[in-house]
């Protein structure tokens, strides 16, 4: 067996410890009624007080049908309102509604949202090294760039 076969049974170990806990949160979250990201879309306005479509999309990375579809399954369910800007007919504005901040209120930041926040902290060459290793891991698994 390579002498290297231990490391890679800890990576592995470490991987499937980050996908049982995301799977976790995400059975957690569902309990509530409401999805993952709709929830992460929900906490991303609590903090901004207000997004627009485009930067919600680039929130959640997702496309502009997968996020309008989003923000009207939101609506429908009275968490948020869409306005159109008074500076630009064109813009559309999505805010909370009062049931949408409390539920955004009552759930603690988790998941990707947590590692969202905090990545920003950690020095420039500890992130170059997550990248690298994030970078490797795409490519053992043969993921495409376009998920």
């Amino acid at each position: 067996m390579p002498s290297n076969s231990s490391s890679a049974s800890d990576a592995l170990h470490k991987f499937l410890l980050i996908h049982r806990h995301l799977r976790q949160t995400a059975r957690n979250i569902d309990k509530q009624g409401i999805r993952g990201r709709q929830l992460a879309v929900l906490q991303f306005l609590l903090e901004q007080g207000s997004a627009n479509v485009t930067e919600i999309q680039d929130y959640i990375y997702t496309s502009p049908s997968t996020a309008s579809t989003l923000i009207t399954q939101l609506e429908h369910a009275g968490y948020v309102t869409r306005t159109r800007s008074r500076d630009d007919n064109r813009v559309v504005v999505i805010e909370l509604t009062d049931t949408g901040s409390t539920l955004a209120k009552s759930n603690a930041v988790v998941g990707i949202g947590m590692l969202r926040r905090r990545l920003p902290d950690l020095p420039e060459d500890r992130l170059r090294i997550i990248n690298e290793a994030l970078a490797d891991i795409i490519e053992l698994m043969e993921v495409p760039e376009s998920e």
